[in-house]
């Protein structure tokens, strides 16, 4: 009887155990993920990052606030074959204002409507630069889960069968202050107190990249 009674608390003491080891081993892995370079992160950056991505990543860093610099429109368009032979192309979708809809008015907005398909870009754009050359493992996987984010979208929203997409994706960096952006509104000022308007540089000017075509599986949409 003592031996049965026993077992089970030894098997919960390991499963306890094990949890806990789990545990604290996830806490310390992201705390290095998030925490400032030094010596120890880049010594196990490898085992970090292979731990960290995808599923736990985090777009945040202890100490060194990395506010996004710049706002971007993603958009996407696909491409089909008529049953005459010919490819038809579409329109170009705005999956950015489909986040910006679901943001407006909401009190407690959703994170994934906030942050999925930014972190999918930005995920994208670290392991495949400006050339869009998959080179690894983790390239291929965060071009198909960008992929993925967007037929998902244009299937929900414009319905319908394609072989491939496209996406463009409009970057225009945030004005600093000086710029005639930022100045706009102090100009009006200036002019009824009857001094001239202040100098400033123009703002930058909007980057467009397109993406290559990708094809799409039968049974992703």
């Amino acid at each position: 009887m003592t031996a049965e009674v026993g077992t089970p608390r030894a098997v919960r003491g390991v499963i306890v155990a094990v949890c806990l080891t789990v545990a604290l081993t996830h806490v310390l892995l992201v705390f290095l993920h998030v925490a400032p370079a030094n010596t120890v992160t880049q010594r196990f950056n490898q085992q970090v990052n292979g731990w960290v991505f995808p599923v736990f990543e985090q777009n945040w860093k202890l100490f060194a606030p990395d506010p996004d610099s710049a706002n971007r429109r993603i958009s996407a368009r696909t491409a089909s074959t008529a049953p005459d032979g010919t490819v038809q192309v579409s329109d170009w979708f705005d999956l950015t204002a489909l986040d910006e809809s679901a943001v407006e008015h909401h009190v407690f907005p959703s994170h994934t409507a906030q942050n999925l398909l930014r972190r999918a870009w930005t995920a994208y754009v670290e392991s495949h630069g400006a050339d869009d050359r998959t080179r690894s493992e983790r390239a291929l996987m965060t071009r198909a889960y960008l992929r993925n984010i967007a037929v998902k979208r244009v299937t929900a929203h414009r319905g319908g069968t394609f072989r491939s997409l496209q996406l463009r994706v409009v970057t225009v960096p945030v004005a600093a202050p000086g710029t005639r952006q930022a100045v706009r509104q102090v100009r009006p000022a200036a002019r009824q107190a009857g001094s001239s308007a202040p100098s400033a540089p123009s703002a930058p000017s909007a980057d467009t990249r397109y993406l290559p075509w990708w094809k799409v599986p039968s049974d992703d949409h």
